[in-house]
């Protein structure tokens, strides 16, 4: 039986299930030695007893203690040790909590932002590189071999038909076309010479996956895919997902080049590449987020009359702050100079534990501590999701005269309609 495992292998300890694959079950286990949990990798005793065929699996469910026990990169899964416990054999690697493969983020549905992404495979790239230098390839790059982290961070696992190009190692590569068709290299299909471009290859697929959730060869046949991998271009990825930018789509294209020698040569280069878009992504980012900001703002009856010029000036000059649904923005009885406007959401202000008023889109709070620098006199909770303007009145002095003006004589109107409105408050409940 194969879910037969014991409560002990060796000095390991065996509890529950996490998955299983061709190359065996993995299993939740806890090192009393080292007082940390482990995962343990235990070899299919059908395929272990195999007469044909056991003695090939033996060798490439070892292989991967032994390639991975060759490398130490911070986004490759540890190997610690490995053995044979009476009928089991099985090896004992690094814990990834959380589990979670590329597999779940593949999908149209469950798509990661492409910064993300581009974070992911360059990390892939930077570990592949590393091992690559060390004589190992990986040869079964997949969504389902990745990793992550519970902090999104990446983990190459799964060496069992890594392929040891030192020549002073003992060979370890299987014989014949092995690993999985969907991700393989032209090269890898052909059972020709591979190469670390290989692995890279199969990066590119899974980036291209990653950005689309759609397979750059996708077909229903295994003999149309073939032929798909080794003599079609896959579609454009803008044509599923129209916000990718031209860089990624060069950088994907040249990581599938068909021809090894077109393609990324290491995957440092790769790595490169995927720096100079991520920076290019995070200033694009950054533009749309300051012209979105830009375009909110301008909106408000407080801007009303500004010019343009003058309004990002006062953006640059002050902080954009978002709470979260009943967080604190001002403290009863806290000193502070700040004049705050609600661009997006509400507050509700209070005083001791009575809501006193709620203030939204638009609407002002903070003058009298902006103008004075006194105790505040009731404190402000979000009320949802709420972006404020933060500014203080040491901030403003480094606008433009012009614009200090203006916003001064906006600031006073709106200071005397806020004292009206209590007077004429006070007056009625008197």
């Amino acid at each position: 039986m194969e879910d037969s495992v014991p409560k002990k292998l060796g000095k390991y300890e065996v509890a529950d299930e996490l998955s299983r694959g061709s190359m065996g079950i993995v299993y939740l286990g806890y090192d009393p030695y080292a007082d940390r949990n482990v995962a343990i990798k235990v070899a299919l005793s059908e395929s272990l007893n195999d007469k044909e065929s056991g003695a090939q699996y033996r060798k490439m469910f070892f292989n991967e203690a032994h390639t991975a026990g060759m490398l130490t990169h911070p986004n490759i899964i540890n190997v610690h040790d490995a053995g044979v416990d009476a009928e089991y054999c099985y090896i004992v690697m690094e814990y990834v909590s959380g589990g979670y493969t590329l597999k779940s983020y593949s999908r149209q549905d469950n798509l990661l932002p492409i910064e993300k992404v581009v974070e992911i495979i360059f990390k892939c790239a930077k570990a592949l590189d590393y091992a690559h230098r060390k004589g190992v390839i990986h040869r079964d790059i997949k969504p389902s071999n990745i990793l992550l982290t519970e902090d999104k961070d990446v983990k190459i696992g799964d060496f069992s038909i890594a392929h040891i190009t030192k020549h002073d190692a003992t060979e370890t590569m299987p014989i014949g076309m092995v690993g999985s068709p969907r991700y393989m290299a032209p090269e890898q299909l052909k059972e020709d010479y591979i190469t670390n471009r290989t692995d890279l290859f199969s990066l590119g697929v899974v980036m291209y996956e990653m950005l689309t959730g759609k397979h750059p060869f996708e077909a229903n046949k295994f003999s149309r895919l073939v032929h798909k991998i080794l003599n079609e271009e896959p579609p454009p990825m803008r044509n599923y997902r129209a916000d990718i930018p031209e860089v990624l789509e060069e950088i994907v294209s040249k990581a599938m080049k068909k021809d090894p020698d077109e393609r990324y040569q290491m995957g440092l280069e790769l790595a490169s590449d995927l720096s100079k878009a991520f920076k290019h992504l995070e200033g694009t980012r950054e533009d749309v987020a300051a012209q979105e900001r830009f375009n909110a703002v301008k909106q408000l009856e407080f801007f009303k009359g500004f010019p343009d010029t003058e309004i990002w000036e006062i953006l640059r000059a002050s902080a954009w702050l978002e709470y979260r649904h009943g967080q604190e923005i001002i403290v009863e009885g806290d000193i502070d100079d700040s004049f705050y406007i609600i661009v997006f959401g509400s507050v509700v202000v209070m005083k001791g534990n009575k809501r006193i008023r709620i203030l939204g889109d638009g609407d002002c709070f903070g003058e009298m501590g902006y103008l004075t620098k006194s105790k505040r006199t009731a404190t402000i909770v979000a009320e949802g999701e709420t972006s404020l303007l933060k500014i203080k009145s040491t901030v403003i002095s480094q606008v433009s005269l012009e614009c200090q003006v203006r916003f001064l004589k906006v600031f006073l109107r709106t200071l005397i309609q806020r004292l009206s409105v209590t007077t004429q408050k006070v007056s009625q409940e008197s």
